[in-house]
């Protein structure tokens, strides 16, 4: 481990509590001080018990103690402030500038966090460090274009893997198929795995039943989402849920899932499964059959108005059920909007389009990943970094192909081989 994990464990405070001195005093770190950023010791002000005695003063870390000799420290007054020598590995003691030793300490912690300090100062892809340049270079280079173009659809491949798998458990049910897609991609990751399992508890047909009563399908969305279990009311909204969900329960035997799946924590109100659930009744409340309606969108500017839903009057000022906010327009955002569009629309459109070999309808879905902007996450900015910018959904689709199907893989000779880059 280098020294600057000395500095990752001391600042993160994630060393353990049983320390001692290599001369076997008892060490208590009270407050880790500051670190230093210019020439001088690595911690200003830190305040530490050393057996009885409280130091205030400054800290030294070295990987080895005999750095300290070998960095002339004993020569510079700067580090006469020192308290306490901090190492990984015992050595010659630390002396001052006139000759008096130093306490040392070799810092003990759990040994877990050497691997996530690994992982944490990886470089972001494993050519980044010693490649810069020639990254920077394939970015203006025409042959990234024939490479992105290989990544997207490597990645729509992919996709259509997943769909067919999930046409086959629908038994060929096109529109139950991307029913279920659509309502896990309303989960926008953090609640994916709950808003699928509600849509596999309920059904599209059951709700396609009463496409024409926003409430009712309200009603069968939070009820088998487990909301309405063990509920009291606390408004005449949540009583009327509660009672139509009780009638569709009996009548089509419906299951709820456990409440606990959905969360809450870290996000922002507007994100909250509750608010997302009522925006994607919505849609159901719009058309039954989705899919048939994707379909007949042929622009980019209808497919956004199309799922831009505006949830019912109650949720315009609710974020959780009898909790009353200031009144607040709840639709889904363009940005949401275009995070649907390349989760489930348009696999969804690219895979029909093989399917019954219709090209009109794939080279739309293409323009479409063309058309949208760019994603705005940790791979397209880590790939900005180092001179490749994405410009549209295409290009950081095609990023983060590259980025968890082979970066993180480490699979740089596949990468090599398949699109030549970075050679």
């Amino acid at each position: 481990m280098p020294e600057s994990f000395l500095q990752y464990i001391w600042f993160k405070k994630l060393f353990s509590v049983n320390q001692q001195t290599t001369d076997g005093q008892t060490v208590e770190i009270i407050d880790v001080g500051q670190r230093n950023t210019n020439a001088g010791p690595d911690v200003f002000n830190a305040k530490i018990k050393i057996g009885d005695t409280l130091w205030a003063g400054n800290v030294e870390f070295h990987a080895n103690a005999d750095d300290w000799q070998l960095h002339r420290h004993s020569n510079d007054k700067a580090y006469d402030s020192v308290i306490l020598h901090v190492v990984l590995h015992d050595g010659k003691n630390a002396v001052r500038s006139n000759g008096k030793i130093i306490l040392q300490m070799i810092l003990k912690y759990p040994p877990k966090f050497e691997a996530e300090f690994e992982a944490a100062t990886l470089p972001f892809i494993p050519c980044a460090t010693m490649q810069n340049k020639a990254i920077a270079g394939q970015a203006r280079n025409d042959s990234i274009k024939k490479t992105f173009e290989l990544l997207v659809n490597e990645r729509l491949e992919q996709k259509i893997s997943a769909i067919e798998t999930l046409l086959e458990q629908t038994s060929g049910d096109w529109e139950e198929a991307f029913y279920i897609t659509t309502a896990r991609s309303f989960g926008f990751g953090t609640n994916a795995d709950a808003f699928e399992q509600l849509a596999r508890n309920l059904p599209q047909k059951i709700p396609a039943k009463h496409k024409d009563n926003l409430l009712q399908i309200e009603a069968m969305l939070f009820g088998t989402a487990g909301f309405l279990e063990n509920f009291e009311p606390k408004d005449e909204y949540s009583q009327k849920l509660l009672s139509e969900y009780q009638y569709f329960k009996h009548k089509f035997e419906l299951k709820n899932i456990d409440k606990s799946l959905w969360k809450f924590l870290r996000l922002r109100p507007m994100n909250f499964p509750t608010v997302r659930i009522a925006q994607f009744a919505v849609l159901m409340h719009v058309s039954s059959k989705l899919f048939s309606k994707i379909i007949e969108q042929r622009s980019y500017k209808n497919l956004l108005a199309f799922f831009t839903c505006e949830p019912s009057e109650y949720w315009q000022n609710h974020y959780l059920f009898g909790k009353e906010t200031k009144t607040r327009s709840k639709k889904l955002s363009k940005t949401s909007v275009d995070i649907l569009l390349i989760n489930s629309v348009i696999p969804f459109l690219y895979c029909y389009s093989k399917k019954y070999n219709n090209d009109e309808m794939q080279k739309f879905s293409i323009s479409l990943l063309k058309t949208i902007p760019a994603e705005k996450n940790h791979i397209t900015s880590g790939f900005a970094a180092l001179g490749i910018e994405a410009h549209s959904a295409f290009d950081s689709q095609a990023l983060n192909q590259l980025k968890n199907q082979y970066c993180n893989r480490k699979d740089c000779v596949r990468c090599r081989q398949k699109f030549g880059l970075f050679e």
